[in-house]
């Protein structure tokens, strides 16, 4: 089992200068993580994804991702992301991985009065 605080510390040390997490999280240099666990690969909406990510077929669990930190070539060939976990033992992935599996899905925002009509 993982350590979420610790699991906060790794993500805000390797992950946090290309993904976002929280209620304001937007796509940028690399997909928004809110509700990763579970998640249809490539589905969000605010992100390109490679071709190789949309039609992966994955649906995020501990275990694809772990796989996928871990060696993402390796898990999806044609993948756009590029990071090396060199020191990721099997504690310091449950703490990424408790704490990415913390964060619930954002909710879609409600649309403006204007858009609404």
């Amino acid at each position: 089992m993982g350590d979420i605080a610790a699991g906060k510390a790794t993500f805000i040390a390797a992950c946090a200068s290309c993904h976002q997490l929280g209620p304001s999280a937007r796509g940028g240099f690399g997909p928004q993580l809110n509700g990763i666990v579970g998640r249809p690969a490539g589905s969000t909406l605010d992100y390109s994804y490679s071709a190789a990510m949309k039609n992966s077929g994955i649906v995020w669990s501990a275990t694809s991702l772990a796989a996928f930190i871990r060696d993402p070539e390796r898990s999806v060939p044609g993948t756009k992301m590029r990071f090396f976990s060199i020191g990721y033992n099997d504690q310091k992935m449950a703490n990424l991985l408790a704490y990415l599996a913390s964060v619930p899905a954002t909710p879609p925002s409600s649309p403006s009065p204007s858009q609404a009509r």
